[in-house]
């Protein structure tokens, strides 16, 4: 019997932008929490906007302003709050904020595996922005089943026009 390669082709639409990748499993079956960690590196973009810190905050760190430019939620800027954002296609994905320090840092978990950072720091009449999106491990799956390497790849390039998208919201 001859070795056949397997594909997978999973499309994601967020937030305005098609995310596609294909995906290959490993022989015997997806990676699972069996194997040792090991971590990939987190996702990390810093951006300065001409905006206000205050202005920046509310993007970040509101409902309303997080729905703008990323994806539809319930968060509330408090430390324990639970909260859903609506990822399309993959339903509601559960978050809990871990950390808030207004107008200067908000954290929370995504999902089962992910942490999501925005780091503030005020320059004067500019506000200098730090994503840091964490979480990823070779020997992980998403919720919907896909390893976390193709998965950590495409995030990354979503956030690239995410933060993009953000600026164009904040400097409004």
């Amino acid at each position: 019997m001859r070795n056949q390669l397997v594909l997978y082709n999973f499309t994601m639409k967020l937030n305005g932008f098609v995310i596609q990748y294909l995906l290959q499993p490993k022989l015997g079956g997806l990676i699972m929490g069996n194997e040792a960690q090991q971590t990939l590196e987190d996702i990390k973009y810093t951006v300065v906007y001409n905006a206000p810190i205050m202005k920046v905050w509310d993007a970040v760190a509101t409902a309303e302003g997080l729905s703008a430019w990323f994806m539809p939620n319930d968060l509330k800027p408090v430390e324990g709050h639970e909260f859903h954002i609506n990822a399309g296609q993959f339903g509601m994905s559960p978050c809990k904020v871990t950390s808030v320090d207004p107008p200067n840092r908000l954290s929370f978990n995504w999902g089962k595996d992910w942490t999501l950072t925005f780091e503030l720091k005020e320059l004067e009449d500019k506000t200098e922005l730090t994503l840091i999106h964490g979480g990823w491990d070779v020997n992980k799956v998403t919720e919907f089943g896909a390893p976390h390497t193709p998965i950590r790849e495409n995030m990354n390039q979503g956030w690239a026009g995410l933060v993009k998208k953000l600026q164009t919201y904040v400097e409004a």
